[in-house]
């Protein structure tokens, strides 16, 4: 079905800066809405239920995937991450940019069940930075770190399967990369066609 609405996917490595620009993003602009995605794993720092996840018990995610009630789900880290289908199509219908954080293997699944998204991989500009980025954050533990790097090897190798590549290098500089896809996407034949319907009936165009 095509909704008003865009839907953004982003991947990347752990440490690649994935949710520090997408966080930059939604500050900027008011019509791309986060999806919260549900997670088994433990909130670290400041993360709040609802916010950043919604974090569920074991027992309660078995009971949404029996429910069918997720898009896609996935093992990362340890933990099973998954994103609710109603929460993306009922904001995506009333005319909001949907941006989705997930992991490669999510983001194939979307592709498959929303043929319009648009996939962004996020890189990190070599395996040197992305370990040091790992370190000063501050979070893992040496033997995290190490499953970390050794999940975003594999995780890299993916990035063919993704419409658009950001290399984070400079902070401002991915944050344009990532504010000009999402605008050059609003401007395609199809999306304003979805987004301007009437306007585009008004002008007879089909």
């Amino acid at each position: 079905m095509d909704y008003p609405g865009n839907l953004f996917v982003v991947a990347a490595p752990s440490g690649a800066g994935k949710s520090s620009l997408v966080k930059a993003l939604l500050e900027l602009d008011s019509h791309v809405q986060p999806s919260v995605s549900h997670t088994t794993r433990a909130p670290r720092g400041q993360e709040k239920h609802g916010r950043e996840y919604f974090f569920v018990s074991e027992q309660e995610f078995d009971a949404m995937v029996k429910a069918d009630a997720f898009v896609e789900w996935a093992h990362v880290h340890n933990h099973r991450y998954g994103t609710s289908k109603r929460a993306i199509e009922d904001r995506m219908a009333q005319g909001a940019d949907v941006i989705l954080e997930i992991d490669f293997q999510g983001a194939i699944q979307i592709k498959k069940i929303f043929a319009n998204a648009i996939s962004i991989f996020i890189l990190p500009p070599s395996w040197e930075e992305l370990r040091s980025r790992l370190e000063r954050r501050g979070e893992d533990s040496p033997e995290v770190i190490e499953l970390r790097l050794k999940n975003a090897a594999i995780e890299v190798a993916q990035v063919h399967h993704f419409d658009f590549v950001i290399i984070n290098e400079l902070f401002d500089r991915a944050l344009f990369d990532l504010k000009a896809i999402v605008h050059s996407q609003r401007l395609k034949f199809l999306a304003q066609r979805r987004a301007r319907a009437e306007t585009f009936k008004a002008l007879s165009i089909p």
